[in-house]
């Protein structure tokens, strides 16, 4: 019996002295984003992170703020503001993330790499935004302009998101705005009442890019705003789709990435792994396969020109519109207008 007691002991004494093992990272992220290969170094050092889902953007932040807790969380710009405000992120170390000297700029914004800015957002992945259109019904001189959303002859076959976001994008485009950091009112106005005109020519909002694949490949919708990932699904199904980013008033894209989550209970070196794996070279083929552009230029750029524009991610000529973020009462305030456009207002 004491010799028992004396081995029970020991080994509690040896358990004891052993560091604890270190809690895996939580990663709250859109599904799809589990995939290995975006992060396959961040596997290869520490094991798969755990990933749990959301829906969108508002009710990932209504969960954190009810509680649940994530070390990282991926997010687009448009929503940053209103994140920092809240109090649950925190800016990332610049001098933690070791592709940060080759990141995008206009992906990053010109304050945070000068310095004069925290890095609150990490750009990890973007995209284009542009007019597809069914290139058996229509030809690039008719999409050579956004004003093919106001064309009548176009009524009720035109779509576009049912994203404020990507919404006033165009909007602003359209009405000769190509930074939307600081619209004054007359700008904003000004695209408000394009959005207003253009409402009556359209065959619905969409929510999901299988919806509007569907619907532009039936011929239902002609020509739509849409995000890059649709015009290369619907050509890998052998639809006759276009793609024209060099519409004359110009092109949009749209960036997300992760922030840093204040109440992260994963030692924090674990998430530096992590956005760094996103960043890595490895990992910029897979993204661009999935219609994902790598912040990491240098990476991205090394994958060809050609691999870029079969992406729909190729060189533009006009001018781009970087949806970076926004202050919090500029978007409300949009998103307010955008609201009552939709309900015929």
């Amino acid at each position: 019996m004491h010799k028992k007691t004396l081995l029970l002991t020991s080994a509690a004494l040896l358990v004891s002295a052993l560091p604890a093992a270190a809690q895996q990272l939580t990663v709250f992220d859109y599904s799809g984003f589990e995939d290995p290969s975006f992060h396959q170094p961040y596997i290869d050092a520490n094991g798969a992170p755990e990933f749990v889902f959301f829906g969108d953007e508002d009710e990932a932040f209504q969960r954190l703020l009810a509680g649940f807790q994530s070390d990282v969380t991926h997010i687009c710009a448009g929503s940053v503001p209103r994140w920092r405000e809240s109090g649950i992120i925190e800016p990332w170390d610049a001098g933690q993330i070791a592709a940060f000297e080759t990141l995008n700029a206009d992906l990053v914004g010109e304050n945070v790499l000068s310095g004069s800015e925290e890095l609150y957002f990490l750009p990890t992945d973007y995209g284009s935004t542009a007019v597809a259109y069914n290139a058996d019904e229509l030809t690039p001189e008719d999409v050579a302009s956004l004003e093919i959303f106001n064309n009548p002859a176009y009524a009720g076959r035109l779509s576009i998101p049912d994203n404020v976001d990507d919404a006033y994008a165009l909007a602003y485009l359209a009405t000769g705005v190509t930074d939307w950091s600081d619209v004054t009112d007359e700008q904003f106005e000004a695209a408000t009442e394009w959005l207003r005109g253009i409402h009556q020519n359209l065959r619905t909002y969409w929510t999901d890019p299988a919806e509007i694949s569907q619907l532009i490949g039936s011929g239902e919708v002609l020509a739509a705003w849409v995000w890059n990932e649709v015009p290369v699904a619907m050509a890998e199904e052998g639809f006759n789709v276009g793609f024209e980013r060099n519409t004359a008033e110009g092109t949009s894209v749209w960036l997300c990435g992760y922030v840093n989550m204040v109440d992260a209970t994963a030692d924090e070196a674990l998430a530096y792994d992590f956005v760094n794996a996103m960043h890595a070279d490895v990992s910029a083929g897979p993204l661009l396969e999935n219609g994902f552009g790598s912040a990491n230029d240098a990476a991205l750029q090394s994958l060809g020109a050609e691999a870029m524009e079969a992406a729909g991610l190729g060189e533009v000529t006009v001018p781009v519109l970087a949806q970076l973020p926004i202050s919090n009462e500029q978007r409300e305030r949009q998103a307010e207008a955008f609201e009552r456009i939709k309900a015929g207002f």
